[in-house]
């Protein structure tokens, strides 16, 4: 029996005419590349061809908010997903670091017109990153990649009406 729990969002519509942004921190690469390579992964399982889905790298974490608003404002997708990887350390900079951006990523969802996704691990340690970088807990880069299908088709649906 598989120790991965399975995710909450399977299975996922399956788009062709989405175009979607990733964008990942530099910091904490070794997870980060991990998490942007499940969200691709699903992103190809979806039926999205290589040249829908366009990858960007940021510093850090508190860059992801603006990266995402000026991918946003070029008007070329339909979604952001950002993924980026915070751990834990001895001083009040992790919190900063995580209200920064989880603030930052909210405002652009409550005023935008396109969803953007939350990838971010906030996490106490390497192995809790690890482990949710395609470790026994799965890949949430895969599950952020998922919620931005689920949201396109959402965002499709609330057209339509």
């Amino acid at each position: 029996m598989s120790t991965k729990p399975q995710s909450p969002l399977t299975p996922f519509p399956i788009v062709r005419d989405m175009r979607v942004a990733v964008v990942r921190t530099l910091w904490n690469n070794h997870i980060t590349e991990a998490l942007a390579s499940g969200a691709l992964e699903t992103f190809k399982a979806a039926g999205l061809e290589a040249d829908m889905v366009d990858t960007f790298e940021v510093p850090g974490a508190v860059e992801l908010t603006f990266a995402a608003s000026q991918l946003i404002e070029t008007g070329l997708y339909d979604c952001v997903v950002v993924l980026g990887c915070v751990i834990r350390g001895g001083t009040p900079h992790f919190d900063y670091v995580c209200q920064s951006v989880t603030q930052g990523i909210t405002h652009l969802n409550s005023e935008c017109d396109i969803p953007v996704i939350f990838g971010v691990l906030t996490v106490d340690n390497e192995q809790d990153a690890l482990d949710r970088a395609g470790g026994r807990l799965g890949n949430k880069g895969s599950e952020a990649a998922q919620a931005a299908l689920l949201m396109y088709d959402f965002v499709d649906k609330v057209k339509n009406i």
